[in-house]
């Protein structure tokens, strides 16, 4: 038996993720810094590169550990229905629009893939869609999902719900869009 490379964007991203926690963490002190996208700074080369890669940057285990989970769970059930280069696509336009809302709407930073996670699990809802239906099980996890996150924005809780809430519309949006396509190819 060999071990497959089964899902490459959701891999790739996950081991990116991890190598640059582990070089901030144990080799370059600072690395983190290229991946915290701070309103507070100018929107110059660098700061365009900030609004994608932040997605890439965690600040401590448990928070990569919790977002890799999530992703290593649904990214392959979503790159396997959308294929490796709609998956990528999704992934850095859910970066590109919560980077460029946090930016212009808020005065804290951003970091993590929170906003991919949720943008997978609305995504991964609509695996099973049939032509003109909307699946049940996609209006319950949507409900639970914004009940949660209106309830998580009243407190302080150095989470950013925004990013999450804008990952969910952006994976409802990709699964009604991709899924008018009856293979899910839409974004060419």
């Amino acid at each position: 038996m060999k071990i497959k490379y089964n899902a490459p964007v959701t891999l790739s991203f996950s081991l990116i993720c991890t190598v640059i926690f582990i070089l901030n963490k144990y080799f370059l002190p600072g690395l983190m810094n290229l991946f915290i996208l701070d309103p507070n700074q100018p929107l110059n080369a660098l700061g365009i590169f900030k609004l994608f890669s932040h997605v890439f940057g965690h600040i401590s285990v448990e928070h990569l550990i919790g977002n890799l989970t999530f992703i290593l769970l649904l990214g392959p059930i979503a790159e396997e229905k959308y294929g490796s280069k709609n998956l990528f696509l999704m992934i850095m336009f859910t970066a590109l629009v919560t980077g460029i809302l946090n930016y212009f709407i808020f005065s804290s930073g951003l970091m993590g893939a929170s906003g991919i996670v949720f943008m997978l699990i609305l995504l991964v809802s609509f695996t099973n869609v049939k032509s003109g239906e909307i699946p049940l099980s996609f209006i319950l996890v949507a409900l639970l999902f914004l009940g949660k996150e209106v309830l998580n924005a009243l407190g302080e809780d150095q989470v950013s719900q925004f990013s999450h809430i804008i990952g969910g519309l952006c994976g409802a949006i990709f699964g009604f869009v991709l899924n008018k396509n009856k293979r899910g190819t839409a974004i060419n």
